[in-house]
């Protein structure tokens, strides 16, 4: 008998029920699955760290919009993704997401580098079953909208690292920029060249923080 241990984290209950459902009704003869679920950050964190010490998951399913944690230090699907990654480096992890925009897609698969990436308008009950199942054995499994915009070349690719996205969100929820050195462990001269940086990537020119949480928010990093 095999064994799955499997976490999925979403903060709309009856998703998770849908997921828990489909693969329950889709699970080989030989499999047994036992599913953990975790509606915010921080309670899907606390799984982590208790499966990490005792029995590791197989497999982790991350929403990426998620109520940021209690710290304000976990802030989305993609920084739990980068936690499992580091406390239980044989789990597959399996993005999903509503974003269907090209330069997210690009920059998660670039920080996390997933075994599946799913956009939620993409999925059926069967892919998600197929997804599973082909994950388990040859992963990646990336559902049609990522590979279609993975095959596409990018001119103006977005790329924001972690300190970036952690500046981003800081700002989004009204920390002030003298402020962020609280928060970040850079000089206040780093993180302005930051900002800038980040308002040309955005292509905003009026140089107004507003503008740049408002562009970073269409293309789907807050």
């Amino acid at each position: 008998m095999q064994y799955i241990h499997i976490l999925m984290v979403d903060d709309h209950p009856i998703i998770i029920e849908g997921y828990q459902n489909t693969l329950m009704a889709t699970k080989k003869d030989n499999q047994t699955l036992v599913i953990d679920t975790a509606n915010t950050c921080d309670a899907a964190n606390l799984l982590m760290e208790k499966a990490a010490n005792e029995h590791p998951y197989d497999v982790c399913f991350f929403d990426i919009s998620l109520p940021p944690s209690a710290d304000g230090k976990i802030t989305s699907g993609e920084d739990l993704a980068k936690i499992s990654r580091n406390k239980m480096p044989n789990a597959k992890v399996v993005i999903l997401t509503m974003f269907n925009e090209s330069y997210r897609i690009h920059n998660i698969v670039k920080e996390i580098n997933p075994d599946g990436f799913l956009i939620k308008s993409d999925l059926t009950s069967s892919e998600l079953a197929e997804a599973f199942h082909h994950i388990l054995i040859d992963p990646p499994y990336y559902s049609s909208t990522v590979s279609t915009f993975l095959n596409k070349s990018v001119v103006n690719e977005i790329y924001v690292d972690e300190i970036n996205r952690k500046i981003l969100h800081l700002l989004s929820q009204g920390i002030k920029t003298r402020s962020l050195i609280e928060y970040i462990d850079l000089s206040m001269s780093a993180i302005e060249k930051r900002k800038k940086q980040l308002k040309i990537l955005f292509s905003v020119t009026d140089g107004k923080d507003e503008s740049l949480i408002n562009e970073a928010r269409k293309k789907g990093f807050l």
